[in-house]
C-alpha cells in the first residue's frame, strides 16, 4: 500500500449541524418548501451528489426550482463552513500526522466545488493531503474521480476509506480495496476491513 484516499463526510468530519444552520437560513423564506430541514434529513443524503440531494430533500419543487435553490444553498454553505467548520472526528489530525509519514493522502468526496476547500480552510488540514477531487469540479462519479486521483498521482496500491455503500461501490469501480468507517453515516454490509473509530487506522495500517 502506498496511499490512502479518504471520503470526507462521515469519515473525516461530521458537518451536519453547520450545514443545517446555513441551509435553514437559506430556505426559511421560500414559501414553497414544506418544513425546515433536520439532522435526520441531511444524514439521509450523505454520499449523494447535489442533484440527488435536491431530488430527495425538495421533491415539491420543479427541477428548475431545485437547481436555483441548490445554487443558493451552496452560496450560503461554503462561506459558513469556511468560517465555522464542522465537527472533526476524534484524533483526526493526530492520526493524519502519523499516516502522512508513511503514505500519500488524498480526498475524494461527492461534494460541490469549494466544499473540500472550506474543510481545509477552517481546520487547517490541507498540508496533510497531496490532492483532492469532487464532481463539482469534474462532473464525474466518485469512482471516476478516484481513478482520476490514482492516474494523475501515479498511485500503485491505494485504498479508499468511506462510510457508505456508495463509497464501497466507488472503490469497487476504481478497482481498489475499501475500508468501511462504521462510525460514519451509512451502513455497509460487505467490506474487506472495518474501523470503529478514526484512530483505529493506526492499528490497521
Amino acid at each position: 500500500m502506498d496511499s490512502i484516499i479518504f471520503d470526507l463526510d462521515g469519515t473525516l468530519w461530521d458537518p451536519v449541524e453547520s450545514v443545517l444552520e446555513a441551509w435553514n437560513k437559506a430556505t426559511s423564506e421560500n414559501s414553497k418548501l414544506k418544513v425546515g430541514l433536520t439532522r435526520e434529513h441531511l444524514e439521509g443524503t450523505m454520499g449523494l451528489q447535489m442533484k440527488e440531494i435536491g431530488k430527495k430533500l425538495f421533491p415539491e419543487l420543479s427541477e428548475e426550482e431545485r437547481e436555483k435553490l441548490l445554487i443558493e444553498l451552496s452560496k450560503h454553505e461554503i462561506p459558513h463552513l469556511t468560517n465555522h467548520g464542522g465537527q472533526l472526528y476524534s484524533n483526526v489530525e493526530e492520526v493524519l500526522l502519523q499516516l502522512a509519514k508513511k503514505y500519500k493522502l488524498f480526498i475524494v468526496s461527492n461534494c460541490q466545488e469549494g466544499y473540500i476547500e472550506a474543510f481545509y480552510e477552517y481546520h487547517g488540514l490541507d498540508h496533510y493531503f497531496i490532492d483532492y477531487e469532487n464532481p463539482g469540479r469534474t462532473g464525474l462519479s466518485k469512482g471516476e474521480n478516484i481513478k482520476l486521483i490514482i492516474e494523475r498521482n501515479h498511485l500503485k496500491e491505494p485504498v479508499y476509506i468511506g462510510d457508505t455503500e456508495g463509497d464501497r461501490l466507488a472503490a469497487k469501480e476504481a478497482g481498489i480495496p475499501f475500508v468501511y468507517a462504521r462510525y460514519g453515516f451509512g451502513e455497509v454490509d460487505e467490506y474487506g476491513q472495518v474501523i470503529k473509530s478514526f484512530d483505529e487506522l493506526l492499528t490497521l495500517f
